[in-house]
């Protein structure tokens, strides 16, 4: 009898995989700094609130919110715990990022991480999207979207989010576990220039939530982004050649640990779109699907 209400309970019960450890955590590894420390107001002020250097910024029906680091950055470790707005939020984008679209318009570099809106019940898509060059045909933006929708629910605590770019490597971090690594395979598929670092909250409604199927519905008004133990660390445009790229490893080279792969292949099953493998893409723009 015992036995017969153990596989009961084995087949009632879903079974739950714990979230690995990656044996590594880079965020312990960098200091905290006060945003006014890193950060200036970019536009939208009257929507930002900044108490005990935790930063709220809210998007309504006259404006959305951004922010950006005072300087900009050839490499580095960057990050910021997010949480986000829950319900309804269909069209709004709430993001970390980097970014030379003010330094070289239409033709500019972006490293994002970018939470799509969504609607009650359905789980926010995490986007993660790398642009070199900005028009990679001449025509049209070229992404590099890689989607997720992750182990947990965004918007009922604080996850830590962060990108290191480094010459060789872009990974894409989440509460300390690697999601994402974009490598430096050909030159001219890589972001080199000076970028910096912002975050913001917009109307998207054109794409952002089922390819524009659900728009930002401001009976819904504010949506907030809430931000707070940010982290910006690395080699800024103007430091001296000898500055090294930070790692996101125990490996001062950089490249992630036997662990910490073992833990990006168990965070990948939460992968729920890839750019690579999107046979409707012309993959002739982003040849990196087929480098070594």
């Amino acid at each position: 009898m015992d036995l017969f209400l153990t596989l009961c309970l084995i087949l009632i019960v879903p079974l739950t995989i714990a979230q690995p450890s990656p044996g590594y955590w880079p965020s312990s590894k960098f200091k905290t700094i006060d945003f006014n420390q890193g950060y200036r107001t970019l536009w939208g002020p009257q929507h930002q609130k900044l108490e005990q250097n935790s930063l709220t910024i809210w998007l309504d029906r006259n404006s959305g919110s951004g922010f950006k680091s005072n300087s900009a950055f050839r490499s580095g470790y960057f990050g910021a715990a997010m949480k986000l707005h829950p319900g309804y939020t269909a069209g709004v984008i709430t993001s970390f990022y980097l970014s030379n679209n003010e330094e070289h318009p239409g033709n500019h570099d972006e490293v994002d991480i970018e939470f799509l809106g969504t609607t009650p019940g359905k789980p926010y898509t995490l986007q993660t999207n790398v642009y070199v060059r900005g028009s990679g045909d001449g025509q049209r933006l070229i992404g590099r979207e890689v989607k997720f929708n992750l182990w947990f629910d965004p918007t009922a605590n604080y996850h830590y989010y962060a990108i290191l770019w480094s010459p060789n490597d872009i990974i894409f971090f989440v509460d300390d576990i690697p999601i994402r690594r974009y490598r430096r395979k050909i030159d001219s598929t890589f972001p080199i220039r000076p970028m910096w670092v912002y975050g913001s909250i917009w109307d998207a409604s054109s794409w952002a939530t089922e390819d524009g199927k659900y728009k930002a519905d401001y009976s819904y008004q504010p949506f907030i982004g809430r931000y707070n133990s940010f982290k910006l660390s690395g080699c800024t445009e103007n430091a001296p050649a000898s500055c090294r790229p930070v790692s996101g490893s125990p490996y001062p080279s950089g490249g992630l640990s036997t662990q910490q792969n073992i833990a990006m292949q168990w965070a990948q099953k939460y992968q729920v779109y890839d750019y690579c493998k999107d046979y409707k893409r012309d993959h002739s723009q982003t040849p990196e699907c087929y480098a070594n």
